[in-house]
């Protein structure tokens, strides 16, 4: 008989666990760059301050979740919209 894992999430749905990834990986860049988040959405200039941030990230987390589930589904750029643009939709 199998024993259920420990942990409930590591049993999520791939999909799930993309979405909560994605999520993390964009409130990271937040958390560490909060006045350039700011300046970013006061400014206009978003985008072009964290495209690197962003990359890195979106590396990481084709890495996680395989690059099938990363193109096919919008977790990171919802997570963009939602969380480092604060609801617009800039990405």
């Amino acid at each position: 008989m199998a024993r259920p894992p420990i942990n409930p999430f590591l049993r999520a749905d791939p999909s799930q666990r993309a979405r909560r990834l994605a999520r993390a990986l964009v409130s990271d860049i937040v958390a560490y760059h909060p006045q350039k988040r700011e300046d970013g959405l006061r400014d206009g200039t978003l985008r072009q301050r964290f495209r690197e941030d962003i990359k890195k990230s979106y590396e990481e987390y084709v890495e996680q979740v395989g690059r099938e589930l990363a193109e096919s589904a919008p977790h990171f750029q919802d997570a963009l919209n939602d969380i480092l643009a604060g609801g617009r939709r800039l990405f």
